[in-house]
């Protein structure tokens, strides 16, 4: 069975983007579909942000919470009791293979997910059968060679290419945005909206969260370790790209955007 792959880990610095995430941010193609009484499983869950705003959508109805990685599910129960939700359930899981009956969910959401799986064709497969006929299965993910920015330094550059290198040693894609179209196809879906949304970070506050916050992966998280474990760079190249981070964020013209495919697949 393929291994679930996350590239990122939960470093600190990790998790001050994934809790930045609202679902008005991260997951507007979907809130359309949702209606009180719903039951929903978030895959992928993380610190759980996210999830809690989908529970506050669709409550009364029940929402199931998983992340492949058991030591994130404490942050997010924290998440869910802070805003007093009752709905919802944390649990563990493997995309790849569910345990969960057919047909249990009106809707199945994962944000940012296929792009970390050694299979997200068949995580689709397990999401659309364990989705009710009629239901939705709701996917994005970021686009890591459409990301774009400005100024153009070097720096950002060298970033990406190593970034797009080590994901893909790691069984990732890290260009899922523009796959997950084919991917549903793949998986057997005949009814599925593909579109798009970014993300962009031009303020002043929003340079200086963004690039200090990948500046700090780049060093830090397990990323840096893979880098570095599997000879794609040295301590002191990961160094330099976080200071070309730093560069960036301290530009007062600077500009990034991060490209989202986003996919909403009816289930028949």
């Amino acid at each position: 069975m393929p291994e679930a792959v996350y590239t990122h880990g939960h470093h600190e610095s990790v998790l001050r983007s994934h809790r930045w995430r609202t679902a008005e941010n991260s997951a507007a193609y979907l809130l359309p579909e949702l209606r009180p009484g719903l039951s929903l499983l978030d895959l992928g869950c993380g610190p759980g942000t996210i999830t809690a705003d989908l529970a506050g959508r669709v409550a009364p109805g029940p929402v199931t919470a998983v992340d492949h990685a058991p030591d994130i599910l404490p942050a997010a129960r924290a998440e869910a009791a802070a805003r007093g939700l009752t709905t919802v359930r944390f649990a563990t899981a493997d995309a790849h293979a569910l345990d969960f009956p057919d047909d249990s969910f009106d809707v199945v959401h994962a944000h940012q997910v296929l792009q970390h799986l050694g299979d997200p064709v068949r995580a689709l497969r397990e999401a659309r059968r364990v989705c009710r006929p009629g239901g939705v299965v709701a996917a994005r993910d970021a686009d890591y060679a459409a990301m774009t920015w400005y100024p153009l330094l070097p720096g950002l550059d060298e970033w990406l290419a190593l970034y797009r290198r080590v994901a893909r040693e790691n069984g990732g894609e890290p260009d899922a945005g523009r796959r997950l179209l084919s991917w549903a196809r793949a998986a057997g879906f005949t009814d599925v909206t593909a579109t798009a949304s970014v993300w962009c970070f031009a303020t002043p506050e929003d340079r200086a969260w963004w690039s200090a916050l990948w500046a700090d992966r780049t060093t830090e998280s397990s990323y840096a370790r893979v880098a570095v474990d599997g000879g794609h760079a040295t301590r002191a190249d990961l160094e330099r790209l976080a200071d070309a981070w730093r560069a960036w964020g301290a530009h007062d013209d600077a500009w990034f955007t991060v490209l989202n495919g986003e996919i909403l697949c009816r289930a028949v």
